[in-house]
């Protein structure tokens, strides 16, 4: 458990100094990037035994894009390599320009009739999820990441 812990800490730390580099680069062409505001989301979901697949298909062929479609960007999606949580955990980032911004995706997004179909299909044999944990995070001022 100490190294879950561990993954989870270091992870997001992880995400940003590798994805920092491109976000600086693109935002001199656009100008400074202000942090002001802007929310990071971890996610973390743990599936039922045997299940992890079925989320994997399901973010594949429906979620990243639903996602995208209500204004939730995409950081990034990773797998635990070692350990028990290699067999039922997903973990992701993704952005939002704010608080406000993230509550209203979140509602769309669960809203929409195709996640709802989407969600639904995928439960045809059995429930997937079976823990959510979430952490709002925001970028600090020597972050790579804005």
């Amino acid at each position: 458990m100490p190294r879950v812990r561990l993954m989870v800490l270091v992870l997001p730390a992880l995400v940003f100094c590798c994805l920092g580099v491109s976000r600086v680069l693109a935002a001199e062409t656009k100008g400074p990037a202000s942090s002001e505001g802007k929310i990071f989301e971890l996610r973390i979901y743990k599936t039922f035994p045997g299940k992890l697949e079925d989320l994997h298909k399901r973010f594949r062929e429906h979620t990243c894009r639903l996602f995208k479609k209500h204004g939730i960007e995409l950081v990034g999606f990773w797998v635990p390599t070692e350990g028990e949580e290699a067999k039922d955990t997903l973990i992701y980032i993704v952005a939002f320009p704010n608080k406000e911004a993230q509550a209203k995706a979140w509602k769309a997004f669960q809203s929409d009739p195709e996640w709802i179909k989407a969600r639904d299909e995928s439960h045809r044999h059995g429930v997937i999820v079976e823990k959510v944990q979430s952490k709002n995070m925001k970028a600090v001022d020597y972050s790579p990441i804005q």
